[in-house]
């Protein structure tokens, strides 16, 4: 989606930013759905003034990518207080459309909520990485196709590119068992998070999806099916959506993700699906978020 159909559907904002002449601030304002308003942040969205607080690395304009030549996006780094005296792998968290993620003003704040759960002894010590999606001047279609193409495109990239990265630039190591690896996402990135694990069960083993986009955009409808006729893989997925999610031409969200989750459950996945009453938006998410990390990562 683009970011006037952000505004449509009521997602929060990215850190802020001029658009058509109003800051972000002023469109977040205006692009709050009604019906969302019951959803608010999750405690652990709001440490203590005592708590630590994790290192943070931005790399702006990355442009580096072999996978998706040609475009451009923004790296951030989070690093729980834990990882510099850990000498052990890091846990690892991956992002899609990592600003919504990262806005500490936002709905789900989410380096806040690592930041009290880490002090509570919740998390393991971890690596969180918030990754935009590539923008390009050639194709105003790079977000879908990075994120709606149901191949093991993006999660070559995340392996191959981003996860050197960010292990050169912390000097630490991730893990690699899947069980301590995570993906999320929203939306077309929603999808995204369960493609990657779907086409790489090594690469993430736990996935985080808000409002997936499991409509036909780029084959992601053919997910319940997929699901349903495939021996079952490796994979512990949490699901969120709502009852005034969108529903456009491709589809009905609330449908698509009520069928994945049937699918789900008849191929006996660990899985959670957690239906709620709003729209295409992070707010029920962000209120559920500490929630769904104990969830995926409970023993």
């Amino acid at each position: 989606m683009d970011f006037e159909t952000y505004k449509r559907y009521g997602l929060d904002t990215p850190p802020p930013r001029e658009v058509n002449g109003r800051s972000s601030d002023e469109i977040a304002k205006s692009a709050v759905v009604p019906e969302d308003g019951q959803y608010n942040p999750c405690a652990e969205a709001y440490p203590g003034s005592q708590t630590p607080v994790g290192e943070f690395t931005r790399i702006p304009d990355w442009v580096e990518s072999k996978v998706y030549p040609k475009t451009t996006r923004t790296i951030s780094i989070y690093q729980s207080v834990g990882v510099a005296d850990s000498t052990d792998p890091a846990t690892f968290i991956y992002f899609n459309d990592g600003d919504f993620y990262l806005w500490r003003e936002g709905a789900v704040r989410a380096t806040r909520v690592f930041d009290s759960m880490s002090e509570n002894g919740e998390l393991p010590p971890l690596i969180a990485v918030f990754v935009t999606a590539g923008t390009s001047e050639s194709e105003p279609a790079q977000r879908s196709i990075e994120y709606d193409t149901v191949s093991d495109r993006h999660v070559t990239f995340i392996d191959s590119e981003i996860v050197p990265l960010v292990e050169s630039i912390t000097g630490k190591t991730l893990a690699s068992d899947p069980s301590r690896r995570l993906i999320c996402g929203i939306s077309s990135g929603g999808i995204c998070a369960l493609n990657a694990a779907w086409h790489s069960p090594t690469s993430f083993g736990r996935v985080l999806s808000h409002c997936g986009s499991f409509v036909n955009l780029r084959g992601g409808h053919n997910y319940p099916s997929m699901i349903r006729r495939t021996p079952r893989k490796p994979m512990r997925v949490f699901l969120q959506s709502g009852s005034r999610d969108a529903n456009i031409v491709p589809g009905s969200w609330p449908i698509a993700n009520q069928d994945v989750a049937a699918a789900l459950d008849y191929a006996g996945y660990d899985y959670r699906f957690e239906f709620g009453e709003g729209g295409h938006s992070l707010r029920h998410g962000g209120a559920i978020f500490a929630e769904s990390l104990r969830w995926l990562f409970r023993d």
